[in-house]
């Protein structure tokens, strides 16, 4: 897993999850803005604003997004 920093002209999305250096977690985020220079994010079911700069994007390898994509097995099987 690598970070990037959050440039211009890159955009972030609601629901993607992003890293916040200063608390060391990954957040979802809810909202970003980049004219006032925030992103709003859920921090552990809490809500939290934090300038751009202290955000990372998430980079997966394709082995590693593979990994993380299993599902819950109920369509598979037979009736």
């Amino acid at each position: 897993m690598e970070f990037t920093e959050i440039i211009d002209g890159m955009d972030v999305f609601p629901g993607e999850y992003v890293y916040h250096e200063p608390s060391k977690a990954i957040v979802m985020v809810g909202a970003f803005n980049k004219d006032e220079n925030f992103i709003r994010a859920l921090k552990q079911g809490r809500l939290m604003e934090d300038k751009i700069a202290h955000f990372k994007k998430i980079n997966l390898t394709r082995k590693e997004r593979k990994r993380s994509q299993i599902g819950c097995g109920g369509c598979k099987g037979g009736k």
